[in-house]
């Protein structure tokens, strides 16, 4: 069952997840119903807030992608096939002494808006999966992005707040309008 995903405008993008503590069947079932949103959405990622709810919880899936990048989980290099989708509870983020690259990001939450967005190449995670079990992931290029993406999420932290000013200001009448049509919906359901 895919999940409806909030767009902007909508509070909860902008609260901070509480941490998962219950790693039980419910959490896999979110876990699965993340993924197949992720998937219909044609998306690479997917956070607990973009579906209303501040969990410290996301998911991740570059399943078919072409790997340009490195990694290593728990200090070895499984196939990416092993461990993708990943379940990520209460990560953390620390960046490896790296230089910055600039990529163009897209959000789900951010409907056909696109920008340029400077991070770390180089970043640590660390985090829990599905069954609570501890995870040290040490990643690059798009798996890293895509990592700083959703993790900025369960902080509340969207791709726009890490935007130059410059950049910002080319899709600004497109986000202001979709913050308009948000509201707009919210008001119709009350």
């Amino acid at each position: 069952m895919t999940l409806e995903i909030v767009h902007y405008g909508e509070e909860v993008l902008h609260q901070k997840g509480v941490p998962v503590t219950l790693f039980d069947e419910s959490l896999k079932t979110l876990f699965d119903q993340m993924v197949e949103t992720c998937i219909e959405a044609e998306g690479i990622g997917l956070a607990a807030q973009q579906i209303g709810k501040a969990l410290m919880f996301c998911v991740v899936d570059l399943r078919g992608l072409e790997i340009d990048f490195e990694y290593t989980l728990d200090g070895t290099k499984p196939p990416l096939e092993l461990f993708n989708p990943i379940g990520l509870c209460n990560p953390t983020i620390n960046v490896i002494d790296s230089s910055k690259t600039v990529y163009e990001e897209g959000c789900l939450s951010f409907p056909d808006i696109r920008g340029e967005v400077e991070r770390p190449d180089w970043i640590q995670c660390d985090y829990q999966d599905i069954h609570g079990g501890s995870h040290t992931l040490r990643c690059n290029g798009l798996l890293g992005r895509c990592m700083q993406h959703e993790v900025d999420h369960l902080n509340g932290i969207l791709f726009t707040d890490r935007m130059k000013k410059k950049v910002f200001k080319k899709i600004q009448s497109a986000v202001i309008e979709i913050r308009a049509q948000t509201l707009q919906r919210n008001r119709s359901q009350t």
